[in-house]
């Protein structure tokens, strides 16, 4: 059983498909039930079980509600897949101190929040994985200082969360993609994605469904297997 943050768009929407067509049972959860929905048809067209939840990763309650309700239903969760996550792709100066709370809050309060509710589940279980979506950004540090600091904190958290709980059975995965296409930019603020549109110019960018074949190849590994850290970037991306 598999549940995915931030699924009603991108790299969860692309992450939800891809489980499902290799079998996995999928929660999605994020704020857009209408998404959601249509998500859950689409996985349930193809013969997979899929239960959306409407759920803002911000607020520990909800997180904490979503979890116990994919457990209460299908007995157990063996995935983690927390990719929810927002950005400003704007250097300090340019980012509000609104835009600095809302990537906390979710970059890293709720990825938090996100482990804290599920990684009980998982050591009950001794068995479990946990694959976190940070960005290349957040181990190579980048102008965009807040939302590189939240994925920087990112990193930090899979990286030590892995060697707290290596002896439990759960693996812990981080994922680390540059420019990928997706509604990330789009949803930035008017300069700000002007600004980024201008950098990446006509590069080709990752597709969503690249990321999650990442993700893929990371949680059908053997048991004795943890994929610890995966990054990919466009081939035209230098940093």
């Amino acid at each position: 059983m598999a549940l995915v943050t931030g699924a009603s768009s991108g790299i969860g929407e692309a992450t939800a498909l891809a489980l499902a067509s290799e079998g996995a049972r999928v929660a999605i959860i994020a704020r857009r039930l209408d998404r959601l929905d249509r998500l859950a048809d689409r996985i349930r067209e193809n013969g997979s079980e899929a239960l959306p939840i409407q759920t803002d990763v911000a607020a520990e309650t909800q997180v904490s509600a979503a979890v116990d309700r994919v457990v209460d239903e299908f007995g157990r969760l063996d995935m983690l897949l927390a990719i929810a996550g927002v950005g400003v792709a704007a250097p300090f100066q340019g980012t509000t101190t609104s835009e600095y709370r809302q990537m906390f809050d979710v970059n890293v309060f709720g990825l938090l929040y996100s482990i804290a509710a599920s990684l009980p589940i998982m050591k009950a279980q001794r068995d479990g994985h946990v694959v976190i979506l940070s960005s290349g950004t957040g181990r190579y540090i980048h102008p965009s200082t807040v939302y590189s600091a939240s994925k920087h904190a990112a990193t930090a958290i899979a990286e030590s969360l892995r060697r707290e709980v290596c002896t439990d059975g759960i693996r812990v995965t981080s994922v680390e993609p540059g420019a990928v296409s997706t509604e990330f930019i789009s949803q930035m603020r008017p300069d700000v994605r002007d600004a980024v549109e201008k950098r990446l110019g006509d590069m080709e960018l990752l597709e969503a469904q690249d990321v999650a074949a990442a993700i893929i190849y990371a949680v059908t590994q053997p048991k004795r297997v943890n994929v610890n850290i995966l990054t990919l970037y466009p081939a035209q991306q230098a940093a």
